[in-house]
């Protein structure tokens, strides 16, 4: 048996996209992606607002989709494809973090399966593997839905490297949590590493090819996915083992994955993929393969909410609070949680924003629309990232009153509020 292939290179701003191209054929990916199949880019929104690290940034998305078109993808093949969550406005960060912008620079479909689609129960999907999941018959002893657009099709994650306050890493397979839940996804955060197990069995039950795409570009340590350190860390993986990409780059964050990482030891003892990485053949750049970035972690110096969610869910509050969480009570978690970040945190620590935008891909980020490169255009990347933002206005104010906004669609979208709906209007009492 052959061993599980990750490919990761070093990149820049001016090759960033030849990169690309040459890393996913690395990692063998037209073997594992038919052509002929619908394929859905699962791209990562961890917040609506710019954090760098936090979201899939705009240069990996071209990157993944000018290589499909080079090696002969339809892109009427191809879609940009979003989940929902309570706290993030998927709309407004795929304009915030300009991936909307790529989207639709090459035409490409643009699905919000919260939106559209149709959802069918995952055992209609999966059948008998239903009855070996770990723990989601337990969490949802009524079942649980699955886009059906899934079933048959393609899929590519496009994770970014980063700690993560529940998973102390994520990535690849954290990456379908929101695909593949739909809603009330907090129900299964006791038990989040075993959830992550269960839905990459789902993932090898209904796709036809699952692969993805790693931007370490930007890196994110501390309580991630959003209140994290940013750093500028140069590196891209691929691999169509969603268990080893995310051991190789918990090993480069410095961790060990098999005794740090649950989720990643829980899939590699059931034989989902590799998680030892002395087993993962690396191809690409070695040296870069061999880096300890040495991050600290999400646990050391964790925020006041990341505090709270650790003794809700596992702590001493888990059981005179945690119930309130499967009730119509549950927005009050929303609600404190857009809150903290998007009214108090985000405001108050815009300088780590404004710092990296210095960086070759800060100024990339900021002047995007301005050096975007045209989808007819075969270049290898951006030999002129355009000026640097030498003076950012202080937008806290702005900020502030925006997250008031995201707190309203925050409560209007809580699926407590928008399930019963849906029930109203269809009759069902």
């Amino acid at each position: 048996m052959s061993k599980s292939k990750v490919a990761i290179l070093k990149t820049t701003p001016a090759t960033v996209l030849r990169d690309y191209h040459h890393l996913m054929n690395l990692a063998d990916y037209q073997q594992v992606l038919p052509k002929g199949r619908l394929t859905s880019l699962k791209i990562n929104i961890s917040w609506h607002f710019f954090f760098p690290g936090s979201s899939t940034v705009p240069w990996q998305l071209d990157g993944v989709i000018r290589a499909m078109k080079k090696d002969g993808y339809n892109p009427a093949r191809i879609q940009g494809c979003h989940n929902r969550t309570v706290v993030i406005d998927a709309h407004l960060g795929e304009r915030e973090n300009k991936q909307l912008n790529v989207i639709n620079a090459h035409g490409l479909k643009n699905c919000h399966l919260y939106e559209t689609g149709e959802w069918i129960d995952v055992r209609e999907a999966v059948g008998d593997l239903a009855d070996k999941f770990i723990c989601l018959n337990k969490v949802y002893p009524d079942g649980f839905m699955i886009p059906k657009s899934f079933i048959g099709s393609n899929i590519i994650h496009l994770p970014t490297v980063k700690t993560h306050v529940f998973t102390t890493t994520t990535g690849a397979m954290k990456n379908a949590f929101g695909g593949l839940l739909n809603e009330k996804r907090h129900w299964t955060h006791p038990v989040i590493h075993e959830t992550l197990v269960d839905l990459l069995m789902i993932q090898k039950k209904i796709h036809s090819g699952v692969f993805a795409v790693m931007d370490g570009t930007f890196a994110g340590d501390g309580p991630g996915p959003r209140c994290m350190m940013p750093y500028t860390k140069n590196v891209i993986l691929a691999s169509s083992d969603q268990v080893a990409i995310d051991a190789v780059a918990a090993k480069l964050m410095g961790f060990d994955p098999l005794r740090d990482i649950k989720f990643i030891r829980l899939a590699h003892e059931k034989g989902l993929g590799c998680g030892d990485p002395r087993d993962i053949e690396i191809t690409g750049d070695l040296e870069a393969a061999k880096e300890n970035w040495n991050f600290v972690g999400p646990f050391k110096k964790m925020t006041f909410a990341s505090r709270m969610q650790h003794k809700i869910y596992w702590g001493p509050l888990r059981k005179p609070i945690e119930w309130s969480l499967k009730t119509f009570l549950a927005p009050w978690a929303y609600i404190a949680s857009v809150l903290y970040h998007d009214s108090f945190w985000y405001p108050t620590h815009q300088k780590l924003v404004h710092d990296i935008l210095h960086s070759d891909w800060g100024r990339l980020f900021h002047n995007w629309e301005r050096v975007a490169i045209s989808p007819g255009v075969d270049a290898a990347g951006w030999s002129n990232v355009g000026e640097d933002p030498l003076k950012l206005s202080k937008d806290s104010l702005k900020l502030l009153l925006r997250s008031f906004k995201i707190l309203g669609t925050c409560i209007k979208e809580a699926p407590e509020f928008a399930a019963r709906k849906r029930r109203i209007s269809t009759g069902q009492q």
